[in-house]
């Protein structure tokens, strides 16, 4: 063979044989890109091969079929729900691994049955949410974001006096949900002199914090609620109108959990009318869809859902899903499971 004819065969060679080493990886299914993925699939590469449902022609529930008997593995994130239609496509799927803490975008009674399990983000979301509510809490108590807007409007020169704020050390504030992310935000306002108490599923060992079994109990104890848990059938709309009167017309509400767990509705009302002092939004009930009556408002401050958006954060939980997939696929014990109740 001349040496024309082995430059022509030669990429064709190196093409199959790449072909050959991805079929040979573990197969890992991904619905719908997760944020940021792009930005770190080189991670997951040359470790898995990728089947990317969304890249496909096929309708999503052919493409399932397709792979129905050899994928073992799926990824789940906000976008890309695991419903129990999707599981029903796949049966042979052993394990979701969620880019998330919560996991109501996931059948889990259907898991369950399947004996299918679950890795979440464990702890590694947890101080950079932690910050994001501190954040919206001094925010909405200092009037930063109302500030900024009246610099920029040009209404310093005119106007002179600026609405006062609240002072952040003293107040009482009311953790919904004492997890890994509940427990950040303690540790972080304790050192600004914030009294913390706390509602969760259940009162937690070996801590100090009062403990409420009823939220509206909770909310009439607190300056502020600071809304940490998951979404579940059982928190779905907890914060209601009678838990935001029991807060008061001083009260602020601060939501890093998920958008429904607050009655929306009631909660536009409330800060229309005045019954609460103000609210810290980074998660809505319809995203992305936001009341349009909280755009005027002074006293609400939100934010696109993106308390964990940070580089060190979506680094750290690519590293974790590749670290639970590689222990899935050896036959080891997961990094983050979700362990039932």
């Amino acid at each position: 063979m001349n040496l024309a004819a082995v430059s022509v065969f030669n990429p064709l060679l190196r093409t199959i044989s790449m072909a050959a080493e991805e079929e040979a990886l573990p197969q890992l299914l991904i619905l719908k890109p997760p944020s940021l993925f792009s930005d770190f699939q080189y991670k997951f590469s040359p470790k898995f091969q990728l089947l990317k449902a969304w890249e496909s022609p096929l309708p999503t529930t052919l493409f399932l079929t397709t792979h129905a008997h050899s994928v073992k593995a799926v990824v789940s994130s906000s976008s890309s729900p695991i419903t129990s239609d999707i599981l029903r496509h796949l049966p042979s799927l052993q394990l979701v691994v969620a880019t998330t803490v919560g996991l109501n975008q996931i059948d889990l009674p259907e898991c369950r049955r399947r004996g299918i399990s679950i890795a979440n983000a464990g702890k590694i979301l947890s101080e950079d949410c932690a910050d994001m509510g501190v954040g919206l809490f001094i925010d909405v108590l200092k009037k930063i974001s109302a500030g900024d807007r009246f610099v920029r409007s040009g209404l310093w020169p005119i106007q002179k006096d600026f609405p006062l704020g609240s002072k952040l050390g003293g107040k009482r504030v009311g953790i919904v949900g004492l997890g890994s992310i509940g427990l950040e935000v303690a540790k972080r306002l304790e050192a600004f002199g914030c009294i913390i108490l706390y509602n969760s599923r259940r009162k937690k060992a070996n801590i100090s914090y009062p403990f409420y079994s009823n939220v509206c109990e909770l909310a009439a104890n607190s300056n502020a609620l600071i809304i940490c848990c998951a979404l579940t059938d059982e928190t779905r709309h907890m914060i209601n109108k009678e838990v935001m009167k029991a807060l008061g017309k001083e009260g602020v509400i601060i939501n890093i959990g998920r958008g429904a767990i607050i009655d929306e509705k009631e909660l536009v009302q409330c800060l229309v009318q005045g019954e609460i002092g103000g609210a810290g939004l980074d998660v809505f009930e319809n995203e992305p869809d936001v009341p349009k009556e909280l755009f005027t408002l002074d006293n609400v401050v939100l934010s696109p859902h993106v308390a964990v958006f940070t580089q060190e954060s979506f680094s750290d939980l690519y590293d974790l899903m590749v670290g639970n997939l590689e222990a899935f696929f050896s036959n080891k014990t997961l990094l983050s499971p979700v362990l039932d109740e």
